[in-house]
């Protein structure tokens, strides 16, 4: 049978968890696409539901027969419902339901290097540093509880399916992240315009956790005099700053340069 009507009562269920307040309540969050529910059923996710299209079964046959023993409910709905449920413009024709939970994870262990971020509030800033800590092999990532939601569906996508396997912990206090961090051996590196010391004159051989902040306000004083290295990255002129997303794959990237002997000429 194919659910045909938005206005059927599991459907209607399913359109609420474009509500962070309503994904939060049921404890959810929202897979849109193939390839997030390809990761979440290579990492062997409880999947709670998943809904798809007639078109999508037909072109994903052996996805489609591998989450109807994974999930606890499939449906076949038309393309219109779908769109109903999505948050995107053009849905790939699948979207299914996994607990939140399945999005904390330990750190890798031993931990080298880790990031934490203080109040981000931009979903395709974190899901991008999520899939360059992911590349990079970090340890894991601090997030603040008053980020961006590590379950919103555009941080889910723009990690490219990293936000359902990378390390996170949500943090109350960043700060006691930073003091847990430094008792463990790490040096704290936090970056500042006006920080004399370049980002690729750090010695990130050393285990290391790197302090970044939100977008407009940067990191706040407290976390800045907590951080033993202060660095910056060179702009050239009339450039006011970069992107903190791209500034955590740079120093990501140059850390993991130096980690495998790559020193250029």
């Amino acid at each position: 049978m194919v659910l045909t009507s938005i206005k059927n009562p599991w459907i209607k269920q399913l359109r609420k968890l474009r509500s962070r307040s309503y994904r939060h309540q049921q404890n959810l969050c929202l897979l849109e696409g193939t390839h997030l529910l390809e990761r979440a059923c290579d990492l062997n996710y409880p999947l709670e539901a998943v809904c798809a299209t007639p078109d999508w079964i037909e072109r994903y046959g052996k996805l489609w027969q591998q989450v109807q023993t994974q999930a606890q409910r499939v449906e076949i709905v038309t393309p219109t419902v779908l769109e109903a449920i999505a948050t995107t413009v053009n849905p790939d024709g699948v979207i299914a339901t996994l607990p939140r939970s399945c999005l904390q994870r330990p750190f890798k262990q031993p931990v080298s290097l880790t990031i934490a971020l203080e109040r981000l509030q931009d979903p395709g800033n974190l899901g991008t540093i999520l899939r360059a800590a992911a590349a990079t092999s970090a340890s894991g990532l601090w997030l603040s509880e008053d980020s961006v939601d590590l379950d919103n569906p555009k941080v889910l996508r723009a990690s490219a399916g990293e936000a359902l396997r990378f390390p996170v912990a949500i943090c109350s206090d960043v700060g006691s992240a930073i003091a847990q961090s430094q008792a463990q051996g790490l040096q704290v590196v936090a970056t500042l315009p006006q920080a004399s010391l370049t980002y690729w004159d750090v010695d990130w051989t050393k285990p290391s956790l790197i302090v970044l902040g939100n977008e407009g306000a940067g990191l706040s004083p407290e976390l800045i005099a907590m951080s033993d290295i202060q660095t910056q990255i060179p702009l050239s002129a009339g450039v006011e700053s970069l992107n903190v997303a791209i500034a955590a794959a740079l120093l990501l990237y140059e850390a993991q340069r130096q980690k495998m002997g790559f020193f250029g000429q």
